[in-house]
């Protein structure tokens, strides 16, 4: 089994890589489609909604086939790295999901924190990232995790567009030694590993997010 360690690890390690570049692109695009949806102005509903119902309501490997595959065609004439494909494509679809994950986690505010905080003459910009951003982002915190996991999960499909992660090694090694109850069972068992990780991750993060919001609680008398 030792054999098969090297080859898996090195599909795993491109796929933490996707999958840390992915999440960063997916929490700006929920962070600022549910912002967008928020907004009062129609354009920029307009836009958010088109951008989360498009992403939602098509396949993800569709998606990164297209961006594979038909952006180089005219008119586009854009041809973008397998890697970049699957960064892109990853992180869009599951902004896509994180944006309505937002939305809620803005909506669950306290509007008698946020009144408070007008009475109190703070800032608009200082009550949104002292009060509204860190109480909503520790309340997205539990369906982001559940997000994340996918993401993690939905990397597996870029060994379709020709990139070497961990299942693409774990399919090249089954076809070079036939060994693939072993194989398979050390990717579910990386796969495994790196969820958990995220989870965990994701719990310290969820706490850190909870002391900060009382901290900024307590420093606006409220």
């Amino acid at each position: 089994m030792g054999d098969l360690l090297p080859l898996l690890l090195d599909g795993a390690l491109l796929t933490v890589h996707i999958t840390a570049l992915a999440a960063v692109l997916a929490a700006v695009m929920a962070l600022a489609a549910a912002l967008a949806k928020l907004s009062p102005w129609r354009p920029l509903r307009w836009v958010a909604n088109t951008y989360i119902e498009l992403f939602r309501g098509t396949s993800l490997l569709v998606q990164l086939f297209w961006l594979f595959f038909v952006l180089p065609l005219p008119p586009f004439n854009l041809t973008l790295s397998p890697f970049v494909v699957a960064v892109l494509g990853l992180g869009l679809n599951i902004g896509a999901y994180g944006a309505e994950v937002m939305r809620g986690a803005f909506s669950s505010v306290p509007r008698g924190q946020i009144e408070a905080a007008i009475a109190l003459n703070i800032p608009p910009l200082h009550r949104f990232l002292d009060i509204v951003l860190p109480q909503a982002m520790a309340n997205a915190i539990p369906p982001a995790t559940n997000l994340l996991i996918e993401l993690l999960k939905g990397t597996s499909l870029v060994s379709l567009i020709t990139l070497a992660d961990l299942t693409f090694r774990a399919n090249q090694l089954v076809e070079a030694t036939f060994r693939s109850g072993e194989i398979f069972t050390l990717a579910l068992v990386i796969y495994f590993i790196l969820a958990q990780t995220i989870n965990l991750l994701m719990r310290l993060l969820e706490r850190r997010l909870n002391r900060g919001r009382h901290g900024a609680l307590t420093r606006g008398g409220m």
